[in-house]
């Protein structure tokens, strides 16, 4: 009976002895994998934090694939751009040519015909040469190596150095000088080198739509009259051939070079003016940006160095502008009063100040200005 109580109180203590080592393992378990949980939170949370990170960056970071998709089909697609671009204004070009300039020639007074050869041509001449140059001029790209550059920070997508006003453009896949942006109409960036090229470009595309919208408003209300007279009684020719036999259907009122003139002067007015109200307010918007001496890159971020300042009681003020006028002279390259002609009023190749890599006063600006608070 002994060794029957004995055997049962050495089983059960077998039992709670396995019970407890269970349920030991069961909470070491637990607390194993809460540790694990803990510490995979902590790494994520390690990996993600920035103290820099903002509404914007993650717009950014959710924007990242739309832009990846823009900017290759800008890169395909800049070649076509500027076909497009050649294309039409080739066309405008062939039509004066070939519609108005007879027409001039034969109803206008010798003065007015002075005038518009004159104008048209040097015109024609500016925004050419500037085209060809913004678009075959290299913006500007710093060394890779780094060589006796101050004050330079290192790129972090094409690990290189990148000194002060140098961005890095995800369509060319390379730092650019004094970056503006990515112009896909010239499939090319705009830069410190070619910047000059393509405001003027701009400027004088703008102005020679401007002149022909003036110039032909006359005729392009006279050839949309006669357009909706042709439609009037082409429709009224209609009519009267349905009740008559095919040998008795009278001629068309209006021949084909008729039509092909009307019809030309109105698609030159529509295209010439649409262009001049779109790239007007381009031009406009880029004559502010170098009143102020920045770039389009570098608004947005003196924007935000100004609001960050102003909430510490602070002024911003932007380190490479030299006053409105000044930055129009450092900009074109006016170095002397003659030069508003020879470079600016002409077709000239002249280099911009200095190398985009160092921002010294340049030789225009007579006194030195104290420095100024860096972006």
């Amino acid at each position: 009976m002994r060794s029957r109580q004995r055997m049962f109180a050495a089983v059960m203590r077998l039992l709670l002895k396995c019970l407890r080592l269970g349920r030991r393992r069961r909470f070491r378990l637990l607390r194993q994998l809460e540790q694990l949980w803990h510490y995979g939170h902590l790494c994520l949370r390690s990996l993600l934090y920035n103290s820099f990170t903002n509404g914007d960056v993650v717009l950014d970071s959710l924007f990242e694939p739309v832009y990846w998709l823009v900017d290759h089909v800008t890169r395909w697609f800049g070649v076509v751009f500027v076909a497009l671009v050649i294309g039409l204004t080739s066309s405008i070009v062939a039509i004066v040519y070939i519609c108005l300039l007879p027409l001039i020639l034969q109803t206008y007074t010798p003065a007015w015909i002075c005038w518009h050869l004159a104008y048209g041509h040097w015109n024609l001449i500016m925004i050419v040469f500037h085209y060809y140059m913004a678009i075959t001029t290299s913006p500007g790209h710093p060394p890779q190596a780094k060589n006796d550059l101050t004050g330079v920070s290192i790129c972090r997508k094409c690990i290189a150095p990148k000194p002060a006003r140098t961005h890095h453009c995800s369509i060319c896949n390379r730092c650019v000088l004094k970056m503006d942006h990515h112009c896909p109409w010239l499939n090319n960036c705009v830069g410190h080198y070619n910047h000059r090229y393509f405001f003027s470009f701009c400027l004088f595309m703008t102005m020679g739509c401007i002149y022909c919208s003036i110039s032909g408003w006359d005729m392009f209300r006279d050839a949309y009259a006669a357009i909706e007279r042709m439609k009037l009684l082409e429709k009224e020719r209609l009519q009267v051939a349905a009740n008559q036999t095919y040998y008795q259907t009278p001629p068309p009122t209006f021949t084909f070079r008729q039509r092909a003139f009307h019809k030309s002067v109105v698609y030159l007015w529509v295209l010439c003016s649409s262009v001049a109200l779109a790239l007007g307010a381009l031009t406009l918007w880029h004559a502010a940006l170098i009143t102020r001496g920045e770039t389009s890159i570098e608004r947005h971020i003196n924007r935000k160095e100004r609001q960050r300042l102003q909430k510490k009681g602070k002024v911003f003020r932007n380190p490479y502008s030299y006053g409105s006028w000044d930055n129009w002279k450092v900009f074109l390259g006016v170095d002397v009063p003659r030069h508003w002609l020879t470079r600016v009023l002409l077709p000239s190749p002249h280099l911009p100040h200095g190398t985009g890599l160092s921002w010294d006063l340049p030789p225009c600006m007579t006194e030195q200005r104290a420095p100024l608070l860096a972006i």
